[in-house]
Formats: C-alpha cells, structure tokens, sequence
C-alpha cells in the first residue's frame, strides 16, 4: 500500500508543480515599457517579476528532482538518500516526495 501511496504523491505532485511553472512563466513576462502604469507600480512590478523568477527555478528544480524520484521507482535506489545510502524514512518521502536525502544529509 505504502508504495502505490508513494507513487501517487509523486505523480501528484509532478502535477501540480507543472501547474505553477506554467502559472510562474506568465508572471515573469516582459513589462512592457509603454504600459500605462505610475513609475512606483512598475517598481512593484518589476520587484514581484524577480520573486517569481526566483519562484520558477525553484519549481523548476522541484520538478526535476520529482522526475529523478519517480525514474528510481521500483529500482533498489528508490527511497535511499544519494548521500548516505540509508533508507529515507516514509514520512519524510509522503511529505517531501521530491526529497533526494535524508533529513541529515540535507541539511
């Protein structure tokens, strides 16, 4: 049961972060030089433009790092830290299915 839980979090998540890049990728656009918008509110914009560049490569990352868990899925590698070889404790994975280490060996 454990695994095909695991498995559906994975893809669940793979989901949803596909979802927020896409989401992401519209919110770091171009702001356009001739939008008619108060010079303060294009420094927002632009200052809310670089959160969600920072935001995007973080999902980016996130999303790669799911992709990698679920390639290792049903190999002896799956749930082990790449550090450290020990097992990843269940919990750990439920939670942060993208987790490629243990809790030690991430820090």
């Amino acid at each position: 049961m454990e695994k095909d839980e695991v498995l559906k979090k994975i893809q669940d998540a793979i989901s949803r972060t596909e979802f927020l890049i896409e989401e992401y990728k519209e919110l770091t656009q171009p702001i356009a030089p001739d939008a008619a918008i108060g010079r303060i509110s294009r420094m927002d914009a632009i200052n809310n433009k670089s959160v969600n560049e920072a935001s995007l490569r973080q999902a980016e990352k996130k999303l790669k790092n799911l992709q990698r868990v679920l390639s290792m899925h049903g190999t002896s590698d799956f749930g082990r830290c790449l550090s450290c070889k020990t097992q990843i404790p269940i919990e750990r994975i439920l939670f942060r299915p993208e987790s490629l280490h243990c809790v030690n060996c991430a820090k």
